[in-house]
């Protein structure tokens, strides 16, 4: 499997690199409505200080007037300018909302090889639907709210959909395992306010009940290279499981290329009752720093304590390490891009209980069709897999690989409807296979309705 990721992590250098390069030759390199944050140059009228472009100024960054807006991840964090948006917009004379979402309706099989019964099938439907507003206030400060939601307790169960070596919070006292935990209705409630110094500096305030801190990459359902995939990735909770965070305040400040934040927000991970506001308790805090050097390009490393995030394990306490690169093409006329990620994260919980997680994936669309894939590395303990009493204290390592390809089938008021399917393949240690199989395998088919790719 080593092998393996050295020929991904290389195609998708010289995959990426071709695209970079044949998008130059054709003179693409800042698509329509982009704004070259680099080297300075507006493709677009920016909002006059006098405010007589107020259109203009509602397409950019949530946190700050001076970066585009493909640059908003989710809460604070920052992809590449180049990213692809979906969305739907409304404009006002100084404001602006902006609509995103997915929903998913697809059968799920995690025992295509009847190896294990350890996971299932199903018939669910994973979703999220997100609302954004941006007003200027003045000249240089701008207001910003974000809600986003999420019917999977309703329409995924409760108890979450199969998931073979997927782990992470509780349901009825049980620890889910071999399950993705649904995500709760209120996602994502926040509000901000930037105010801009200078061209090349900001300053921003944030607050969110729920929301994310300054920790970990883009959560992965606001990643372009995974909106393709239905599942959520084995090292959720090594990476960027805060994404829903009952209370979190962030301050941050950019300074030209480089963004730094801090974040003070709440350590345990939201209850199983998925409709509720849980207590805010603001007992963990973070650092990221974020850095894009071209439109392409996004980079970041964070670090976060978290204290007793599990509540089946609440005298555990957890530092958590990230990293992460994300590349994007400009987008061409006729919507074609490709999208990528590398991201590493690590649990450490201390007395030597350090678990790594890496993960790469990414996507290549084509006008109406489009082919992604996904590598995962995990290392996850016999505790996190409920298998002490088999086990004892082990750590095992865990490969999975997942390819997948779908077709737009038609555009209705500014939808896209999209047919796909997927396989993925499971590769787990011999002391394992017993209960999971030599190389368990699991597919997928569905149907996906989003906003179309706006086009600025």
């Amino acid at each position: 499997m080593k092998i393996l990721f050295t020929i991904m992590i290389i195609s998708l250098v010289t995959v990426a690199n071709a695209q970079h390069s044949q998008h130059t030759m054709m003179g693409m390199d800042m698509p329509m409505g982009k704004r070259d944050t680099v080297a300075g140059k507006d493709t677009m009228p920016m909002s006059h200080p006098m405010g007589h472009t107020h259109r203009m100024h509602s397409m950019t960054s949530a946190y700050s007037l001076s970066l585009p807006m493909n640059r908003n991840g989710s809460g604070t964090g920052w992809q590449p300018d180049n990213t692809p948006m979906y969305m739907l917009m409304k404009h006002g004379q100084k404001d602006m909302w902006m609509f995103h979402g997915s929903v998913f309706l697809r059968y799920n099989n995690q025992q295509l090889t009847q190896q294990t019964s350890r996971s299932g099938t199903s018939v669910d439907a994973p979703n999220w639907m997100m609302a954004m507003y941006n007003r200027q206030v003045g000249k240089n400060g701008l207001f910003s709210f974000s809600g986003m939601f999420s019917l999977d307790a309703l329409t995924v169960g409760k108890g979450g959909y199969p998931l073979l070596f997927q782990s992470g919070e509780a349901y009825k006292g049980v620890p889910l395992v071999d399950k993705q935990h649904p995500h709760d209705l209120f996602s994502e409630l926040s509000v901000s306010y930037s105010q801009r110094l200078s061209r090349k500096v900001d300053v921003f305030g944030y607050f969110g009940y729920p929301d994310e801190p300054a920790l970990g990459p883009v959560a992965f359902m606001h990643r372009n290279s995974a909106m393709n995939d239905p599942d959520a990735p084995l090292g959720h909770h090594w990476q960027d499981a805060t994404h829903i965070t009952f209370g979190v305040a962030t301050l941050g400040i950019r300074l030209d290329k480089v963004l730094l934040e801090a974040s003070s927000f709440t350590g345990r991970e939201p209850d199983e009752n998925r409709y509720d506001f849980d207590r805010m308790h603001f007992d963990s805090y973070s650092w990221r720093v974020s850095y894009n050097p071209v439109a392409a390009w996004s980079f970041q490393v964070s670090q976060g304590y978290i204290q007793s995030p599990e509540v089946l394990r609440p005298s555990e306490n957890v530092w958590r390490y990230t990293a992460s690169a994300s590349y994007a093409t400009p987008v061409s006329e006729t919507g074609q891009y490709f999208t990528g990620s590398l991201v590493w994260g690590m649990n450490d919980e201390g007395n030597g209980h350090r678990e790594q997680s890496v993960l790469l994936e990414a996507t290549r669309q084509l006008p109406k069709q489009a082919v992604y894939g996904r590598y995962e590395f995990v290392q996850k303990s016999s505790e996190e897999l409920n298998l002490e009493s088999l086990y004892g204290d082990t750590r095992f390592d865990i490969h999975k690989l997942t390819l997948g390809t779908n077709h737009q089938l038609w555009e209705l008021s500014g939808f896209n409807l999209l047919v796909g399917a997927q396989v993925s393949l499971n590769v787990a240690p011999a002391s394992l296979q017993p209960l999971y199989g030599k190389l368990p395998m699991a597919g997928e088919i569905y149907l996906q309705v989003r906003p179309r790719l706006s086009k600025m």
